[in-house]
């Protein structure tokens, strides 16, 4: 969420921000709305002034005097419940469209409509060559008792598979190589609810806008399609010790997403399925624009380096406008090379919003001249399963079938080719 105060003094600026994601917001309307909120509460602290200059006064007045006072206070508690009545329903607007205002993106972000338009900035090795017709992962997956699709779909629906055999031990196997890879960056790590309530999706943005894509219970929660929204939620209502910053988690959660918009799209295999799960990034840090873009070149980086593990080619892209969400400044996206599509696929988004999910979450610290301030935050996937098992397997496919282990994960994996089960 912005400030009001930013907002009502840089309304051009929020407003050309909101163009360039193509998000629609009323901001006109917001200040008008504003100013009425402004003016009821003035006019509200105004009664209770008086108020309190009546009830005085009728404390030392007697006879005719005292009931002309007492039945004034009679009158002004009606006029100040009917402005307290208008106040609400002026607070409920204004709350709902402060939650739709936009952050607004870096002057570098690129013009674009969608991720179509994102801009390479890095490429790492060179789209894998065979001297022979490599296999998708579903086909090398299932021949080799990895994964089960059917049986996936005929207990959990669309999108269902089960993990067998080496498919669990190659999926364990990054997971532990992503532990240490990433405390070893100075990551705390951490085992996250996955089921959260509706305050902390409104404080990291992914209410109001997102409740389609999300799968919610009977009572009202949600259950997360990212680790970064409990772990977001951690601190939330604290001061935090300045010390202590920058604070750094690695958390890990299964993550559920209902994939509403994504119908006739990755309809088989591993690349979008409804349940995962996932190692994210996740960083508060001083409000300072600079340590921001520092932090997250460094997170970023961070699964740059452990792609570099796996030896998977892959490039990095700057999101245009268009395909950044409500809260993100900027975004990169991390893309695999995907042999059986001859294409690079998404596996890691890195993202920084300032202080937009923090001045909705409450989080804050006292600088050096103690004065509150909003923390900013940050994140970044560190890697999601089982999504990478896609590129391990069609990248290292053998021409017999068989999968070679990459050279990191295999005191893991415990051998060195996964064979015919």
């Amino acid at each position: 969420m912005l400030d009001i105060k930013f907002i009502r003094e840089n309304a051009d600026i929020v407003k050309a921000g909101a163009v360039k994601k193509h998000i629609e917001v009323d901001i006109d309307r917001l200040l008008v709305v504003d100013d009425e909120r402004r003016a009821l509460r003035f006019e509200i602290d105004t009664k209770k002034a008086e108020q309190n200059r009546h009830s005085s006064d009728i404390q030392r007045a007697q006879g005719a005097a005292r009931e002309n006072l007492v039945e004034a206070m009679r009158q002004l508690k009606v006029g100040m419940q009917e402005s307290e009545e208008r106040l609400k329903t002026v607070m409920e607007e204004w709350q709902r469209l402060m939650l739709s205002v936009p952050n607004v993106p870096d002057i570098s972000v690129p013009d674009g409509d969608d991720d179509s338009d994102n801009k390479e900035v890095k490429k790492w090795g060179e789209p894998t060559q065979f001297a022979f017709e490599p296999k998708g992962h579903v086909e090398l997956m299932t021949n080799l008792g990895m994964v089960d699709f059917e049986r996936g779909s005929k207990v959990a629906g669309f999108r269902g598979y089960f993990l067998k055999g080496d498919g669990v031990l190659l999926t364990n196997a990054v997971w532990q190589l992503a532990l240490k890879h990433f405390s070893s960056k100075g990551l705390s790590p951490m085992i996250v609810p996955s089921l959260v309530r509706r305050e902390t999706f409104l404080g990291t943005g992914y209410l109001p806008q997102g409740e389609e894509d999300l799968y919610k219970t009977q009572d009202g929660d949600f259950l997360a399609g990212t680790g970064e929204v409990a772990t977001m939620g951690y601190h939330m209502d604290e001061t935090l010790d300045l010390e202590k910053l920058p604070i750094q988690f690695l958390a890990f959660s299964p993550c559920f997403r209902r994939e509403a918009g994504a119908h006739g799209k990755d309809v088989r295999g591993l690349i979008r399925v409804h349940e995962f799960f996932k190692w994210e990034q996740v960083v508060l840090c001083k409000a300072e624009h600079d340590e921001s873009v520092q932090l997250h070149t460094a997170i970023n980086r961070n699964t740059e380096e452990f792609i570099e593990l796996l030896k998977i080619p892959y490039h990095t892209v700057v999101n245009c406008g268009g395909d950044l969400g409500l809260g993100q400044v900027k975004k990169y996206d991390i893309e695999l090379w995907v042999p059986g599509e001859k294409t690079y696929r998404e596996i890691s988004s890195a993202s920084y919003f300032h202080d937009f999910q923090t001045r909705r979450l409450n989080i804050r610290y006292r600088d050096a001249e103690g004065t509150l301030r909003f923390a900013h935050s940050l994140n970044s996937t560190a890697i999601p399963t089982p999504r990478i098992l896609v590129s391990i397997v069609e990248n290292y496919q053998q021409e017999d079938g068989t999968i070679r282990v990459p050279e990191a994960l295999v005191p893991y994996v415990g051998k060195e080719i996964i064979g015919p089960a």
